[in-house]
């Protein structure tokens, strides 16, 4: 008790100083002075109790009333409050009382004063836990935003694009008709622009692709499919590329590579296209392409290795991110099969969709990207090795005994 009329003593000098000093200072409010009022009303409670829980709804307000941008740059004006007001205290203890007293209520006055910090502290990091879940809630929105207008805007273009390439199409078909064979430099000429429409034909399916696998709409027709044959028929559409790139690519057969699976037979073929042409690309000239694989409980592995300059770790998720790219761009060749030749980056992201579309996953291994050693890279491809298709409708169709022949008929009937 003899602490807490100590207190009462100087509470006054106290509340008046601490108002003029911090008011100076840029960490008070306009109703600074009732709130230091209210302060010191709780810190005589919790002295007169011993409780200094008291003081923690105030504290809980001041920290509450910390500004955004108090909040962003981390800023712990609470704490710093209340160390000033620690110093007044002293101060005021030292000035107004005698040493044994003053020395006895700073005492009494330092385990509250500890408490409110500690408080302040719990509170300030709940504020900037809450700020920052808000803020990244926030940008996360954004981010969804923003990635649906940009594949709002590829299905557009892609769209767009079909009717003047439909057009020139068109049109170039009809000189086709008209210029005689033999005037070979017309014909070059329209050779160059068949050749620019396939590869803008491509890149607008491919945007169209994107937008589809983006808005879950790409439909799926699961048939039974013998992975080695899909693959051999791969390296005979690569096989022009190939020569022209003086590589070399090898099909292993391996366990599962010719046991059917149900999928679709043309995405997962335009699946694994896009992995090998995205090997051969970044393949430099005599190098070589291998596809391996292995058969794994309810899985098939398809691996494509190549020896090319390889995917740096910090790409190889990236690289399935669409419009995805590794290294400076404009220095990438123009030709889509040339050594790293250019695209738009939809090719493995495609590949990607396709393939989880499917319950499978891909993945890419590499030790670094290197155009001089050429470290290489190995592409993952699970897929599920489904008995039967997920169609209940072509499951029991498939299940359903075989139909006697006419043959058959007629010898039942003989007999």
């Amino acid at each position: 008790m003899h602490e807490l009329e100590s207190f009462a003593s100087i509470r006054l000098t106290l509340q008046n100083r601490a108002a003029l000093r911090l008011a100076q200072g840029t960490l008070v409010r306009q109703d600074f002075q009732q709130e230091v009022a209210r302060f010191y009303d709780l810190f005589e409670q919790a002295l007169s109790t011993g409780d200094p829980t008291h003081l923690d709804p105030l504290l809980r307000d001041w920290t509450s009333a910390r500004t955004e941008t108090e909040l962003e740059v981390g800023e712990r004006n609470v704490t710093a409050l209340l160390k000033q007001l620690i110093t007044i205290s002293h101060e005021t203890a030292r000035e107004k009382l005698n040493p044994e007293a003053a020395l006895d209520l700073i005492g009494a006055l330092m385990p509250f004063y500890l408490h409110s910090i500690e408080r302040v502290t719990t509170f300030e990091n709940e504020s900037r836990i809450t700020y920052i879940t808000n803020d990244l809630r926030a940008l996360q929105t954004k981010v969804e935003r923003l990635d649906r207008t940009k594949s709002n805007f590829t299905s557009v273009a892609a769209h767009e694009f079909k009717t003047p390439l439909t057009l020139v199409e068109g049109y170039s078909s009809m000189l086709s008709d008209v210029i005689p064979a033999d005037a070979e430099h017309m014909q070059s000429l329209l050779k160059g622009i068949h050749n620019g429409i396939y590869r803008l034909r491509e890149l607008v399916d491919d945007m169209i692709d994107v937008s589809l696998l983006d808005n879950n709409q790409m439909t799926f027709n699961f048939q039974p499919v013998w992975p080695n044959r899909i693959l051999n028929l791969l390296k005979t559409e690569f096989q022009a590329a190939l020569q022209t790139r003086q590589q070399v690519m090898e099909i292993r057969p391996f366990d599962g590579s010719n046991e059917h699976i149900f999928c679709d037979p043309e995405r997962i073929y335009q699946a694994f296209r896009n992995v090998i042409s995205n090997a051969i690309k970044y393949t430099p000239n005599d190098g070589s392409i291998t596809v391996d694989g292995r058969s794994l409980p309810g899985f098939v592995e398809v691996t494509i290795t190549d020896t090319g300059i390889g995917v740096a770790a910090e790409n190889q998720d990236a690289i399935f991110e669409k419009f995805g790219q590794q290294g400076n761009v404009s220095l990438h060749s123009s030709g889509k099969t040339k050594f790293k030749g250019g695209g738009p980056g939809l090719g493995l992201p495609i590949a990607k969709g396709i393939i989880e579309a499917h319950g499978g996953t891909i993945w890419v291994e590499s030790q670094d990207c290197d155009e001089v050693s050429c470290p290489g890279s190995t592409f993952h491809i699970l897929l599920p090795t489904r008995a039967l298709p997920s169609d209940p409708n072509l499951a029991n169709f498939l299940n359903t005994p075989d139909i006697p022949t006419d043959e058959n008929n007629e010898l039942n009937d003989q007999k």
